[in-house]
């Protein structure tokens, strides 16, 4: 019998964020039960103990930015599962560069334009309402999602990204860059040594439906219910957990 993941998902309900009204669609079609936590309900990692995933939506800048870098670093700290989508892309790379590579003080500039450290900053073209072509690193996990393909064609909703003054620092990491548009610039990062950790700067959720889901979040929720196979998992933390179930 294959076990019904806990998925959590991350993020402020805005009704200004096009994935958002998407995600309310296609949602209750997949085969796990997704809680959406406010960013601001997260209460240390106990908050997300026995979830088989999480997933860190578009959105930002969040209420609580802490609690989006906490989230992300359970996850890959844990092995858990990990989807971050724009936002969630954005701010992998920070807490990867905070907390691995000790650049303490990484920062996106909408939260501080002073930022010592300024690894998201604006693109030099806005991506809001783009489709551009992605292209994929040979051997890759994503390229895996997308049939060991080149290249895709994806759907963007952003205005900022990496830094490209940090790009090479990422590089040399175990952080991978995975996808990049026509210029070079990156799209995609992975965690090689985690069983799935994947950002992505496009858009995933704007290119499902009920009845099409994105491969890349199909591939996310398979990994999810892995992870819940292999794993014992507990109730949900805290007694206001209820409050967090989607109404979808």
């Amino acid at each position: 019998m294959t076990t019904r993941p806990r998925i959590a998902l991350v993020g402020d309900r805005k009704a200004t964020v096009p994935a958002h009204a998407r995600l309310h669609d296609f949602v209750p079609h997949l085969p796990a039960d997704i809680d959406w936590i406010p960013t601001s309900d997260i209460d240390g990692p106990e908050t997300l103990d026995g979830y088989a995933g999480i997933w860190v939506i578009p959105g930002s800048p969040y209420a609580s930015k802490d609690n989006v870098l906490l989230a992300i670093r359970v996850a890959r700290e844990n092995g858990i599962p990990y989807l971050g989508t724009c936002g969630g892309f954005q701010h992998a790379l920070i807490e990867y560069a905070r907390n691995v590579l000790g650049l303490v003080d990484a920062d996106d500039v909408q939260y501080d334009p002073g930022a010592g450290t300024p690894l998201i900053t604006a693109l030099c073209c806005s991506l809001v309402g783009e489709q551009a072509s992605l292209f994929l690193g040979d051997g890759s996990r994503l390229a895996s999602v997308f049939a060991h393909a080149d290249e895709t064609t994806e759907t963007f909703h952003c205005k900022y990204g990496l830094n490209p003054d940090y790009v090479e620092l990422i590089e040399q990491s175990s952080l991978v860059i995975s996808g990049w548009d026509a210029e070079k610039a990156p799209r995609a990062i992975e965690v090689t040594d985690h069983p799935f950790f994947i950002g992505t700067l496009f858009q995933p959720e704007l290119s499902s439906t009920p009845s099409s889901i994105h491969p890349l979040i199909e591939a996310f929720v398979a990994a999810a219910t892995r992870h819940a196979s292999d794993a014992p998992f507990g109730n949900p933390p805290l007694e206001a957990a209820a409050q967090w179930k989607s109404s979808y």
